[in-house]
């Protein structure tokens, strides 16, 4: 029995086998859906049990796909077949009755996953044919139980190993929760192996795991909705509910364990997983599960808030995580929004739903995701804001508005304009906006977030047009809404979840307008601004209180900074803008909704912005308005009681709490961020614009802060902030600042004043300690002093006030050399306090002498407030008092100085261990004194107390006191002569106090320079020279530089300073030496000889110095520039002064070679210096194109090449290309010097040309503010050589103008050099200016005719090309004095190849200009070059006008003497040309001839009766013609008198061509010529001309030309005939058309019959006539008909783009219409189709199409033209009612209108459209190029024209 068995089993297998070998060719062959009926088939036929089969497919899988499946290969269809088939063929295998679990288990593991895996990577369509397969198995043999045994541990643990990777690399995956049932089974142990087998196979992808797990869980949900359907047994019911509900908790673990890792761990989550868990908590929101022997509730409120909880942590993680927040948002509410539909949305515990718009977070984040920057978060948060809300577009439409009555009702009750009218349609028809009546209850609210979402979608989506209509109206109907709703609740029918954030709908205002804000399109950015700043606020009070200060601090502010919402700003000085005063206005009214100390804070914060970003111009000026605002607002103290706002009543909170002060820290505190406002307009550079912005902030300080309630420190911070020039005597702040200090109880703050010298000497260390000061803190005290000193000096207005300090100054002063040791710090700090003290005076006196000089001058204002101070006693009595103190004190201060100065001296040394931590071991970086702490502190005594001494001594004397000052100039002197014979530097030491000394000398040196008299020269006799005559050849200051310089080299090469701290020597070395070389200057301004000296300074002296400067140059620091330029600029003009025959004789030394290295290592000096200063540019040019080296042409050109001062030009201008600064001064320096030396100028036509062709950055913000603040920028400049008219050039000095404004000055007053040559004036000069101008006129010319870009015919208005023609020509016109009979050949020459070739108005007005000039200098040329051309008649037209005009000048300007002759050879070539065809040559001609008739040929008198010959009075009734017709006297006005102002010999002078500036509408200085203004007039009538044509040619049209056929023509009789010829003709034999013949020679007659004709001549003639007529008609109507054939061939469609001014679509467009045959292309310029780009993309269409000019401005008129016509005006625009195009029936008669490129059509343009189309579009990107929406439009219309 078992043998027959097992033989049975054994021959089941072997039939099994040999059906999977047939089988195998059959799976490639047989679709997947044919595998079950043909297995069926096979089964029947065969007697094959289905297991056996089953069992033997498994076995051989493998082999079966072997060849099929390979690694790393991808599958073709055929091999995706097979492997469908063959797993369609398992599957239908284990539906069959017996298949054990045990089978299913086998095809999981040997199958399924091991499929899943290798397809997972080919192709997701068969991946998901598997799985379905495989799901439907286990549905119906309801394998759940197999299934979560097998398959789900199995991807957990794979899903597990990807995220232990992620977070444990050492571990192998997370523990879910697992359910183990093996005892329930029969488990084999080939099952077993298996698994064992599989473990060690490896995991599943991630995507891979959670794509099957979804799919596992979608099934079991759609067989639990089955079964629920149909019965089904309990136990399996059970079991696949136990099954759902525990993989439904695995997933809802994975997901929020994904959720908080990588992206790609969310991505999963978020597409795979939470669309599924979402899905089945629909239909079942809690269930019980087991997990690990415990029961847990899985409730959809719980997941609910994980998931909340998770979004809330990834929004703060970066922009990915907050993505996929939003990501899991839009899921959630759109779960939440099914919930509720389906009526699940209560738990079955009766616990309370979890809803995220309960949450305020959830409104908070939707606020900020709305004005995110990126455009896929804004989208998503809209997505989920209008789920979150339950809009859709059923509810837009029948929701929250009024019905349609009272809607109409209260339309008729409001008068709208038009365009208000029109933003009504367009919002209803987007479902919002109806004219509700606000006083009328509302019967749902939620119209306002419809209203909400659809302007947010307004600003994303729609074109600017709609946002310009609609958007103020929408707005003021939701402020109107929440200002009469603020305090209600919400109505029964609002949203669900609108209750959260009802309250403050407000805050979601401040969305919309933050948005609008931040848009990308500026014009929109403008008007929500213009919106936001038109709101009355005042009667919207509750919403302005609503209003975030947040939103008001960030947007708000930030959107004040665009520069596009402040068009006009900075426009003619005006610093203002409507903009801001908008601003201003409602941040006042904001204020006024806060009490007293929010109010103090928000003022604060406004404040603090300065600090926190950058703002502009405009934006900063907003800023500091804003803050004014919020300032005078504010209710502080008394001010309450005197002040009130606007509206005159003050909050309740106000009034309790007005009687209360500002702190002194909330002053300070405010006082502090104030400060930083003015900081930051100092970066700004105009003068006018800082004073504003800080008399702003001044004003905010005066009305919060009192300046006695902060406290001292602080208040002299602040002021210190302000610059010196406006709050200094005669500032335009100085009284209001004075007022302001003063206004507060004034003996707090002067007694604060007043009380600080006390308290800032004692405020260091107590007695008995050691002291000890650096430079940081020595420079801190000093600032700190000079802040009291200034601020003293504005409060004290009596002299008896400073008392007390002159008191307290006096008595420490004389007890100063008393101090002992250990108290130094208390005379350094005296020595700084009397510093500040001697400084602010001294900027006093210098400020009463310059307003001194200025009050005598009487072009010069004077403030009153600065008159009274020069007058004031105070004033001269405060500046005696502290003279007095000085001299009082002189002797003690000297003596202190000559105490502490022996520290200089000493021979101390200092160990590297001794010196402070912050200065030890430091090779680079911020120089330090390399110095013990307590020698440090010795040497900066001694350094002050020298310029303690020095400073006082320089004051005295610029006070003229008679007092003598020897001891102080014996002491200086002295100090000057010790430090020069001090011993060696041996050590690191005596290094560092050798440059302490230098920094001290360099303070004596300049009062000894400065204060330079008779007394100091006595010194000088008698310390010096007493016991040391000099020699023959030495001179006074010889041995004194001589050994200065040699003792500082000598230190320099000891190498005991550290690179940092050689730099510094450097800088003394010659800051010292700057002052000792400018000693003579001084001298010899004050008028001091050296007795039996000639010089100061011998030539071996300078020498030597010049060959240490030149050595020095290169490697000089950037600290040093400046004092070594100056150096070496002295230095040559002391060689100059000495050697006036030859400053470059080899005694001084300067030869060529010399230069060479000189302009070399001034190059490299300049280029290492990393920021370019107008300071050292300008020290640079003074020095090394020093004036006086000018004079050696060798300097300029070699035998080899260029010289050095050639070479050095070349490099300056060269940089000046990239560089605007240095190319203006440089042109300032060098036309100076070129005028100095004409001689010098023939080397220089490159240069010259270079300068005057020059455009660059039209205006250098830091120029500015170094020539307003930097005084060494002022002085340098003015030290550049001179401009030739300063007064013409300094309106220019900042601008791209300045350089060739300044050559063209520079040959203008060579031009007046030149006329001398011939004179008894004559020298060599002169006749180098005349060359030097004629040669570089060749230049110019030979370039403007040669050079390509100059030559260039074809070129775009405004641009490169355009410009540097219009500079060349200026400068030729200037040139026009050059022309010489020599070159005026060659000269006209090349001026009529310029005239005849192609030039834009701008250009040819100065080309006419020089040559009127040039025939008016020579009037011999006008016959001979001039006639010949205007009898030219096939001469370009635009060459004729300015022919015409070129004659017309030189009859009108021309002298007497000449005036006839050029008369009758100019004017009858002129007179024809008042016919010619062109219409704008016919009408200048008109214009002109008429000027040149009124001037030359004055009308006669009525009564004159003598004989008028015929050529005299045809021009009278020429004349009398262009007077009297209207068309001419409107041409002639429109001119507004041109021609009159208008001087040929004034437009050729500098003065004429370059000060014609407009500000607005400035472009190289250029007049609007002539010949454009009339260009002008004519495109203006043009409309009406072509109007009056087409009129016209209708009425020819329609005009019959055949004789008329009456009775009484057809037989005319002898009679009749008789009286035709021989009387008057009657009317009616009359025709309208001239009937011309000429006779023959053989038909004339006899005399008598001549005149009169017989009978049969005449019926023979007419027959004739007759046949000739018809010749005649019968050709015009051919023609006619022709062309009437060809327009009807047309389409009548016209394509307007006169919006358009791309070249590209405008040409693309005109091939269009011709292909498609439009009627016509209306652009704004005809003149465009002779652009070479238009041709070459238009390929000769503009031939075959009518292109119609219709400018902009004269649209409107021709689109009501055409509709008057019977056309319909359609617009190609996106707008709220606009028809798709596929949709639309175009009429026959079509206009079809195109926006611009980017703003689209304007509205006042949608006013007329008839309607709007657009092209549906499906894409991302919401917009198409115009010229293909143009041509997709056309080609609709075409379509739809063919099909009927």
């Amino acid at each position: 029995m078992d043998a027959a068995e097992s033989g049975g089993s054994a021959a089941a297998a072997a039939a099994a086998a040999a059906v999977v070998d047939s089988l195998s060719d059959s799976f490639r062959r047989v679709p997947p859906a044919a595998v079950p009926p043909l297995l069926d088939c096979i089964l029947a036929s065969t007697g094959t049990p289905s297991s056996s089969l089953l069992n033997s497919l498994l076995d051989s899988f493998d082999d079966l796909t072997k060849d099929v499946i390979k690694d790393g290969e991808n599958m073709d269809s055929e091999a995706s077949n097979y492997v469908a088939s063959l797993v369609c063929a398992l599957c239908h295998l284990l539906k069959k009755r017996g298949v054990t679990h045990d089978v299913l288990r086998s095809y999981v593991w040997r199958v399924f996953i091991p499929l899943m895996k290798t397809v997972h990577a080919f192709d997701c369509e068969i991946q998901n044919q598997i799985g379905d397969l495989f799901f439907e198995v286990v549905t119906e043999t309801s394998a759940w139980r197999v299934v979560e045994v097998t398959l789900v541990p199995f991807l957990l643990r794979s899903i597990g190993l990807s995220i232990g990777m992620s977070q444990k690399p050492g571990s192998h995956g997370v523990e879910w929760r697992t359910c183990s049932i093996h005892d329930d089974y029969n488990v084999t142990n080939s099952v077993i192996e298996d698994e064992k087998k599989l473990s060690c196979f490896g995991s599943l992808t991630l995507t891979l795991s959670c794509h099957i797990l979804a799919q596992l869980l979608n099934a079991a949900l759609q067989n639990a909705q089955a079964s629920a359907k149909s019965e089904m047994k309990l136990e399996n019911k059970y079991y696949e509910e136990k099954f759902t509900g525990a993989l439904l908790y695995d997933l809802c673990n994975v997901a929020e364990q994904l959720l908080l890792l990588s992206s790609e761990h969310r991505s999963c989550a978020i597409l795979l997983l939470l669309p599924i868990i979402f899905k089945a908590f629909l239909t079942c929101s809690c269930l019980k599960i087991t997990v690990h022997g415990e029961i847990c509730v899985l409730s959809r409120r719980l997941f609910s808030e994980k998931i909340w909880k998770c979004c809330r942590t990834l929004f703060f993680l970066g922009y990915l995580e907050r993505r996929d927040a939003y990501r899991v948002l839009s899921l959630y509410v759109s779960f939440s929004a099914c919930t509720e539909k389906s009526g699940h949305g209560d738990t079955e515990h009766g616990d309370k739903e979890f809803d995220v718009r309960g949450e305020k977070e959830f409104w908070d984040e939707m606020k900020r995701g709305l004005v995110d920057k990126e455009g896929f978060l804004r989208k998503q948060s809209l997505h989920i804001l209008k789920i979150a809300l339950g809009t859709n577009k059923e509810d837009r439409n029948c929701s929250g508005g009024l019905d349609k009555k009272s809607c109409d009702k209260q339309s008729d009750t409001r008068s709208l304009t038009k365009r208000e009218q029109w933003a009504v349609k367009e919002a209803r028809s987007l479902g919002v906006g109806k004219e509700c009546n606000l006083s009328e209850s509302l019967p749902d609210s939620r119209w306002k977030w419809e209203a909400f979402l659809l302007l947010y979608e307004m600003l994303e989506e729609y074109g600017t047009h709609l946002v310009e209509a609609a958007w103020n109206h929408q707005v003021s109907l939701l402020l109107h809404f929440c200002g009469s709703h603020y305090n209600s609740g919400n109505s029964g029918n609002e949203a669900t979840g609108c209750n959260v954030v009802s309250g403050e709908f407000s805050n979601w205002l401040s969305v919309l307008w933050e948005r609008g804000f931040s848009h990308d399109n500026p014009q929109v950015r403008c008007l929500i601004m213009e919106s936001f700043l038109g709101i009355e606020w005042e009667n919207y009070g509750s919403c302005a209180k609503a209003l975030p200060e947040s939103f008001v601090l960030g947007p708000f502010m930030q959107g004040l900074n665009d520069p596009v919402h402040h068009k006009n700003f900075g426009l003619k000085g005006a610093y203002s803008s409507v903009a801001i005063e908008g601003a201003a206005k409602f941040l006042y009214q904001y204020t006024g909704h806060l009490n007293v100390r929010t109010q103090v804070e928000f003022l604060r914060n406004v404040s603090s912005l300065a600090k926190q970003q950058s703002f502009g111009r405009a934006g900063l000026m907003a800023l500091s308005e804003c803050i004014a605002s919020v300032a005078r607002r504010i209710v502080v103290g008394d001010r309450c009681k005197s002040e009130c706002p606007e509206n005159g009543s003050l909050d309740k909170f106000q009034v309790e709490h007005s009687e209360e002060d500002l702190p002194h820290s909330d002053g300070a505190d405010i006082l502090d961020v104030l400060k930083y406002v003015i900081e930051s307009c100092k970066r700004h550079f105009n003068p006018n614009y800082r004073l504003q912005v800080c008399g702003k902030i001044l004003e905010a300080a005066a009305s919060v802060v009192c300046s006695g309630a902060v406290p001292l420190e602080m208040l002299l911070h602040f002021i210190s902030t302000l610059p010196r020039e406006f709050i200094d005597i005669g500032g335009p702040l100085h009284m209001k600042i004075k007022e302001w200090l003063l206004g507060s109880p004034r003996t707090e703050i002067l007694d604060s004043l007043l009380d600080f010298p006390r308290r800032f000497i004692n405020s260091c260390h107590p007695l008995g300690t050691m002291f000890t000061c650096d430079d940081e803190e020595l420079a801190a005290w000093e600032y700190e002093a000079r802040r009291w000193a200034m601020v003293l000096f504005l409060v004290a207005n009596d002299e008896n006030q400073l008392e007390p300090v002159l008191m307290f100054i006096k008595t420490h002063g004389i007890d100063i050399c008393n101090q002992s040791n250990n108290s130094n710090w208390l005379a350094l700090k005296y020595l700084i306090l009397l510093l500040s003290l001697v400084l602010e005076l001294q900027v006093l006196l210098g400020k009463t002498d310059e307003f001194c000089s200025n009050f005598g001058k009487k072009s010069t204002p004077v403030p009153l407030d600065t008159v009274g101070a020069l007058n004031n006693r105070y004033t001269l009595e405060k500046h005696r008092k502290f003279l007095c103190l000085f001299l009082s004190i002189l002797e003690d201060l000297v003596a202190y100085a000559n105490m502490s100065c022996s520290i200089f001296w000493s021979s101390c040394e200092v160990a590297d261990m001794d010196l402070p931590g912050s200065v030890r071991g430091k090779l680079g970086g911020p120089s330090q004194r390399r110095l013990s702490s307590s020698i440090t502190s010795l040497v900066l005594q001694a350094i002050t107390s020298v310029k303690a001494v020095a400073s006082i001594s320089l004051w005295c004397a610029q006070m003229r006191t008679e007092a003598s000052l020897n001891i102080c100039f014996d002491f200086l002197w002295d100090f000057l002569r010790k430090t020069l014979s001090a011993s060696a530097c041996n050590s690191k030491t005596g290094a560092e106090l050798y440059i302490a000394a230098c920094e001290a000398l360099s303070s004596a040196l300049r009062t000894l320079v400065s204060a330079f008299s008779p007394l100091i020269l006595n010194i000088i006799w008698r310390k010096d020279l007493t016991h040391a005559p000099l020699s023959e050849e030495e001179q006074l200051l010889d041995s004194l530089v001589i050994t200065f310089l040699h003792k500082i080299n000598a230190v320099l090469a000891l190498g005991f300073l550290t690179r940092t701290r050689r730099a510094v020597l450097i800088n003394w070395k010659w800051r010292c030496l700057e002052s000792t070389l400018s000693l003579p200057y001084h001298a010899c301004k004050d008028g001091v000889q050296v007795r039996g000296r000639e010089f100061f300074f011998s030539d071996d002296a300078l020498r030597q110095i010049l060959v240490d400067l030149v050595e020095s140059l290169e490697n000089a620091a950037e600290d040093s520039v400046l004092p070594m330029l100056r150096s070496l600029r002295l230095v040559l003009g002391l060689c100059a002064s000495s050697r006036l025959d030859s400053v470059f004789s080899p005694s001084v030394g300067v030869d060529t070679q010399m230069m060479w290295q000189l302009v070399r290592s001034s190059w490299l000096l300049h280029v290492s210096c990393n920021k370019r200063r107008v300071a050292a540019i300008s020290a640079l040019l003074s020095s090394v194109l020093h004036p006086s080296l000018f004079k050696d042409e060798s300097m300029h050109v070699t035998e080899s090449g260029c010289g050095p001062l050639k070479w050095f030009v070349e490099m300056v201008l060269e940089e000046g290309t990239k560089s605007p600064r240095t190319i203006r001064l440089a042109a300032l320096h060098l036309t100076g010097v070129w005028l100095s030396n004409p001689t010098t100028l023939k080397y220089y036509m490159k240069e010259l040309k270079l300068l005057s062709l020059h455009g660059s950055v039209a205006f250098d913000e830091d120029f500015e503010s170094e020539m307003t603040d930097n005084n060494d920028a002022k002085l340098e400049v003015s030290l550049l050589a001179k401009s030739p008219d300063a007064e013409l050039t300094e309106a220019f000095i900042n601008t791209e103008l300045y350089a060739r404004v300044s050559v063209a000055v520079l040959f203008c007053k060579l031009a007046d050099l030149a006329e001398k040559v011939g004179s008894t004036e004559e020298n060599a000069d002169c006749h180098a200016a005349l060359d030097a101008g004629k040669l570089f006129l060749l230049e110019l010319l030979d370039a403007v005719v040669n050079e390509k870009d100059l030559a260039k015919e074809l070129y775009k208005k405004y641009s490169a090309i355009h410009r540097r023609k219009i500079r060349s020509w200026q400068m030729i016109c200037v040139l026009t004095r050059f022309v010489s009979q020599d070159i005026v050949g060659q000269v006209t020459g090349s001026l009529h190849i310029c005239l005849y070739r192609n030039n834009l108005p701008a250009v040819r007005q100065y080309l006419e200009t020089f040559a009127i000039n040039v025939y008016l200098k020579f009037p011999s040329l006008v016959r001979e070059q001039l006639v010949p051309i205007l009898r030219d008649h096939n001469a370009r037209p635009q060459a004729l006008s300015s022919y015409v005009f070129i004659a017309a000048n030189i009859l009108l300007h021309t002298s007497n003497d000449v005036r006839l002759r050029h008369l009758e050879d100019l004017l009858p070539p002129i007179i024809p040309l008042l016919t010619s065809h062109h219409h704008s040559l016919r009408g200048f001609t008109q214009l002109l001839v008429y000027k040149v008739l009124q001037k030359l040929f004055p009308p006669a008198g009525h009564g004159a009766s003598e004989y008028v010959p015929l050529e005299k009075k045809c021009l009278e009734d020429l004349q009398e013609y262009l007077t009297n017709n209207h068309d001419c006297a409107r041409l002639r006005s429109s001119m507004e008198g041109y021609l009159d102002a208008y001087d040929p010999k004034v437009s050729a002078t500098p003065s004429g061509i370059f000060v014609n500036r407009v500000e607005e509408l400035e472009f190289e200085c250029v007049p609007v010529s002539l010949m454009e203004q009339v260009l002008g007039f004519l495109n203006d009538v043009r409309g009406d001309l072509r109007c009056s044509m087409a009129k016209d040619l209708v009425a020819i049209k329609n005009e019959s030309l055949r004789i008329d056929e009456d009775s009484n023509h057809q037989e005319v009789s002898c009679s009749t005939n008789n009286e035709l010829f021989l009387g008057q003709p009657p009317g009616d034999v009359l025709t309208n058309f001239q009937k011309k013949f000429t006779l023959a020679k053989h038909e004339k007659e006899d005399p008598l019959v001549s005149s009169f004709l017989g009978l049969d001549e005449m019926n023979k003639l007419l027959s004739e006539m007759e046949q000739e007529d018809h010749l005649v008609n019968h050709m015009f109507r051919t023609r006619i008909e022709t062309m009437d054939k060809i327009r009807a061939s047309r389409q009548n469609i016209i394509l307007v783009a006169s919006l358009l001014d791309r070249i590209p679509n405008l040409a693309g467009l005109a091939r269009t219409c011709e292909v498609f045959k439009a009627s016509g292309l209306a652009v704004a310029d005809a003149n465009i189709i002779r652009d070479k780009q238009f041709q070459l993309i238009s390929v000769t269409a503009e031939k075959w199409v009518p292109i119609i000019e219709v400018p902009v401005r004269s649209l409107t008129g021709f689109l009501d033209k055409k509709k008057r016509e019977g056309f319909y005006i359609l617009g190609l625009e996106q707008t709220a009612n606009s028809v798709p195009l596929d949709q639309y029936a175009f009429p026959t008669n079509t206009v079809l209108v195109l926006g611009r490129e980017k703003e689209g059509i304007p509205v006042d343009i949608i006013h007329i459209l008839d309607a709007c189309i657009e092209i549906p579009q499906l894409g991302v990107v919401r917009s198409l190029n115009v010229h293909v929406s143009g041509a997709i439009a056309l080609w609709e219309y075409t379509r739809q024209q063919r099909s009927k």
